[in-house]
C-alpha cells in the first residue's frame, strides 16, 4: 500500500515511512493512495484483536501478517480492555447504541490509537533500518496527551514532548500528564489554547532549520497527534467491530446502513469513520457533534476555518 501528501499527490511512500515521519515534507498529511474494500461478511464473527488485524493489515502491507496478529492481540486482548475493546451498550429503548470507548488504561478513547501505535513505530523503525532516536512532538487538548505519553513511557529510542494548553484542560488530565513517569517524557504547559498549541508543533515540524540540527544529534522528529496516519488507522477498526456487533447481535441485517455521531473538536475519530465507510462500511450518516468550540462546525456549513473566537 503507498501513501501520498495531501498537498503533493506525486509522493509515494510505504506504510512504515508514513508512520514514522509521521507528516509529509511538504506539510500534508499522508494519506492511502487506494482503500481498499472489506466486506463485513468477513469480520462478522472475529474478536476484537482480530478485527484489528484484518482492517490495519490491508493498509500496513509492509508489515509482516504475525507481527501485526501479535501487536493486536498485545494491545487489545486479555484484561487490557477490561474485556470491552469496542464495546456497544444500548442506550434505553431508544434505537440508539453507545459506542463505549473509555475501558481502555487511561480512560480515553484515544487508547485504542496511542497502545498500538507505540508497537507500529518501533517496528517501522527496524523495517526501514533507522537508528535515529525518535522525538515525538504532542499536541493535546487532554486526552490525547496521557494516553500518548502512557503509550510510549521507556520505549528505547523514543522521547515523546506534550503541549497543553494551560488552564484549558480539566484537572483531572493534567494530573494525568504531569505525573506520568518514564525516563523518556516531558510535559509542557503553552499559554493559549488547544489550535495555539496544534500551531506550535506544526511549525516545528515544518522548520528545516530544526531539521538539520536535530540530524546533527542522531534525531527526527515524528508525531502522535492525528496527522499521523498510525494515529488514524487503529481508529477505522471499531467502527467495522461495532457495526459486526450489532449484526451478531440482530439489531440490524448485514448491509442496513447505521449513523455515527461523533463528538468531536479535532476530527481524527470521524475522519476514521469516512475511511471506514470508503472501505465499504455501510454507514449512513457520519454526524459531527461539537460543543460551544463550534470552529468545525462552522467550516462545514460555511467552508471557512475562522479560528478567531472565544474559546471555551
Amino acid at each position: 500500500m503507498e501513501y501520498t501528501s495531501t498537498r503533493n499527490d506525486q509522493l509515494s511512500v510505504q506504510a512504515a515511512e508514513a508512520i514514522l515521519r509521521g507528516i509529509a515534507p511538504d506539510g500534508g498529511l499522508f494519506v492511502p493512495k487506494q482503500f481498499p474494500s472489506l466486506p463485513v461478511e468477513e469480520v462478522l464473527d472475529l474478536s476484537y484483536p482480530e478485527t484489528a488485524q484484518k482492517v490495519i493489515s490491508l493498509f500496513l502491507t509492509d508489515y509482516a501478517p504475525e507481527f501485526l496478529r501479535k501487536a493486536a492481540e498485545q494491545t487489545y486482548g486479555g484484561e487490557r480492555f477490561a474485556q470491552k475493546a469496542g464495546y456497544v451498550s444500548p442506550v434505553g429503548d431508544s434505537g440508539m447504541y453507545s459506542l463505549e470507548l473509555w475501558h481502555g488504561p487511561t480512560c480515553a478513547f484515544k487508547d485504542y490509537a496511542l497502545q498500538l501505535m507505540p508497537k507500529l513505530l518501533v517496528q517501522a523503525k527496524e523495517i526501514l533500518g533507522d537508528t535515529n532516536v525518535t522525538k515525538i512532538l504532542v499536541a493535546t487538548s487532554g486526552d490525547t496527551g496521557k494516553a500518548a505519553l502512557a503509550g510510549y513511557a521507556d520505549l528505547p529510542g523514543i522521547k515523546i514532548a506534550v503541549f497543553y494548553p494551560n488552564e484549558g484542560t480539566s484537572e483531572i488530565q493534567r494530573l494525568q500528564m504531569v505525573t506520568q513517569k518514564g525516563e523518556n517524557v516531558a510535559v509542557y504547559a503553552v499559554q493559549g489554547n488547544f489550535d495555539d498549541a496544534q500551531t506550535g508543533v506544526k511549525r516545528v515540524f515544518g522548520d528545516p532549520a530544526v531539521a538539520e540540527r536535530l540530524a546533527e544529534k542522531g534525531e527526527k522528529l515524528s508525531s502522535a497527534n492525528s496527522i499521523n496516519w498510525g494515529r488514524l488507522v487503529p481508529q477505522i477498526v471499531y467502527y467495522f467491530y461495532a457495526y459486526a456487533q450489532l449484526v451478531r447481535q440482530e439489531v440490524i441485517e448485514n448491509g442496513e446502513r447505521v449513523d455515527f455521531c461523533v463528538p468531536t473538536g479535532n476530527f481524527g475519530d470521524i475522519l476514521a469513520g469516512y475511511y471506514a465507510k470508503r472501505r465499504g462500511l455501510p454507514v449512513g450518516k457520519l454526524i459531527c457533534a461539537s460543543n460551544k468550540n463550534n470552529v468545525l462546525t462552522d467550516f462545514l456549513r460555511t467552508g471557512a476555518y475562522d479560528r478567531n473566537r472565544p474559546f471555551y
